[in-house]
């Protein structure tokens, strides 16, 4: 049994904040601060993401160790480790917010996992840093789980994403109020080990402009492009302002694909302030998530929004798109091209706009979509979202149910009233049901146009819309049972997310409605940033 080596990649080519004093303040100059984890009092293993530790080239042995434990829970410090907390700004619903940093979070360093790829670790909730504020740098149980579990889920979904190596009980409580009512409990608490190529956000680069230090913009720009982007490295070399553009029209293409598989999936992010924008377009920071349940374009799990509604479900690519413009912004001194980055700002709403055409398409088995009239497509989806809108649709049950729906006949009146009544979560009134006889006629013309057999529609489909996503109230009974000490559901979900695309007898519970009880229990629907 034999640990990973952790490289110090990362810290070798960047500044380093040269106070080694782990204490709350203002860094300048440099891209991160070294940093200790906190000793954690009893660490226990809760659970271990299989794959991420083969991907790792992590063996069975080492994983089952105390070893594991202790280095990913922050209770050992390898000798050839130098932990290290980012520093970053971000604007935070919409207004810039200053410094922010990694402030519970604890970059270990990177390890060659298979086929010598190079994976940054990072602990969330091991402790403070000096990017912490008010805060104690630690997370608890609740929060873990949802992470834990959510980075698995998304990443199989097949959407861009963070991975999650490890959940890990520290054997310590920590103090949170969870409702911001005044009201704190001690609860247990956690930490999770993440797994990324990078963990480089938007505001890492915004925190340089802001400061007008041009030079550690500069460096950081030139290790992101060497490092991630080389064919763009390459075009720097030669052109530093063309190297710059190309790879920030790769950062709009990434993030407008990312944000596409969110919409697909029916997830809502809560808070997608710039710092939680991944520069590689992942998926980061799973904080106050959450999965549309009846179809709802207003929806926001976040509570923090939940008066003006910044981060709902139908706004996420234009947030997106204003997020990039504030990169676009921290690119600018390096570029001087305000003309290049409007087109490819522009050019980002367009593309949604065209793709999004196509992945309803998908989502509906219609594949011959095309984005020349969008106009009439647009229309005839926006049809379905106000159906499935008015009338509580479950938007994951729906699209899956869509796949077995038999369209030799247009359904009658009685038989469309048959399959969409189990799906929505209000009562069905007449009137509506005609609209949808109505929109279903015209949608099962588009299918037969097609000529596409049956069977292959519905394998089509089936891979496009999952029957199993990771609704809040399952991981709310999941943190509930934990809370009793009883850790078996968070396996039992962990397992099930490995197949979201594929129905399994045992897991009949999961593809289900959300059940009334649930609409409004803590944790089940919305949620607040605490953690």
């Amino acid at each position: 049994m034999s640990s990973p080596i952790f490289g110090q990649h990362f810290q070798q080519a960047l500044p380093a904040d040269q106070n080694l004093e782990n204490s709350t303040r203002q860094v300048s100059g440099a891209v991160y601060s070294h940093v200790t984890p906190k000793q954690p009092h009893q660490p226990k293993l809760i659970a271990l993401a299989d794959g991420v530790a083969d991907q790792l080239g992590m063996q069975p042995a080492f994983c089952a160790s105390q070893t594991f434990v202790d280095v990913f829970s922050g209770n050992t410090v390898l000798p050839e480790m130098k932990p290290f907390a980012m520093c970053y700004g971000g604007h935070q619903f919409g207004n810039w917010a200053g410094q922010l940093g990694d402030g519970r979070a604890i970059n270990l360093g990177d390890i060659l996992g298979k086929n010598h790829k190079r994976w940054q670790l990072q602990l969330k909730g091991a402790g403070p840093t000096p990017y912490s504020r008010f805060a104690d740098g630690l997370a608890v149980l609740r929060s873990s789980i949802r992470e834990f579990l959510c980075s698995e889920a998304m990443h199989h979904l097949g959407v861009p994403t963070t991975r999650a190596l490890s959940l890990i009980s520290t054997g310590d409580l920590v103090e949170r109020d969870m409702f911001y009512d005044g009201h704190p409990q001690m609860e247990p608490g956690a930490v999770v080990c993440r797994v990324a190529e990078s963990f480089l956000r938007f505001g890492n680069y915004e925190i340089f402009a802001a400061r007008q230090d041009l030079s550690t913009l500069t460096t950081l720009v030139e290790y992101t492009l060497k490092e991630y982007f080389p064919e763009h490295y390459t075009t720097y070399q030669k052109d530093p302002e063309l190297g710059v553009l190309n790879w920030f029209a790769q950062v709009c293409d990434s993030t407008c694909k990312l944000v596409l598989e969110w919409a697909r999936v029916g997830f809502v992010h809560g808070v997608l302030n710039t710092d939680n924008m991944s520069i590689l377009g992942l998926t980061i920071d799973y904080g106050p998530y959450g999965w549309l349940d009846n179809f709802d374009p207003n929806w926001t799990p976040n509570t923090t929004d939940a008066q003006h509604r910044r981060y709902r479900f139908a706004n996420q690519a234009p947030i997106a798109q204003w997020n990039l413009l504030k990169l676009a912004n921290a690119l600018f001194p390096l570029i001087q091209s305000t003309q290049s980055l409007e087109t490819l700002l522009v050019g980002f709403g367009q593309q949604y706009e065209r793709d999004w055409l196509k992945m309803m398409g998908e989502k509906c088995g219609l594949y011959a979509i095309d984005v020349q009239h969008s106009e009439y497509w647009q229309t005839f989806f926006a049809e379905l979202e106000s159906l499935m809108h008015n009338n509580q649709v479950d938007m994951t049950l729906f699209f899956r149910q869509l796949s077995h729906l038999s369209l030799d006949v247009v359904p009658t009146i009685a038989q469309l009233e048959a399959f969409l009544q189990p799906l929505s979560y209000i009562p069905l009134e007449e009137d509506q049901v005609l609209l949808w006889h109505a929109w279903m006629a015209r949608y099962r013309d588009k299918v037969l146009s097609e000529n596409v057999a049956p069977q292959e529609r519905t394998a089509q489909m089936q891979k496009t819309n999952p029957a199993f996503i990771l609704r809040n109230y399952l991981s709310q009974q999941a943190i509930d049972l934990a809370y009793q000490g009883d850790m078996q559901e968070v396996l039992r979900l962990l397992d099930a997310l490995q197949t979201p695309y594929t129905e399994h007898s045992k897991y009949d519970s999961y593809y289900q409605k959300r059940p009334d009880w649930a609409k409004n229990k803590a944790g089940c629907s919305t949620l607040s940033c605490s953690s």
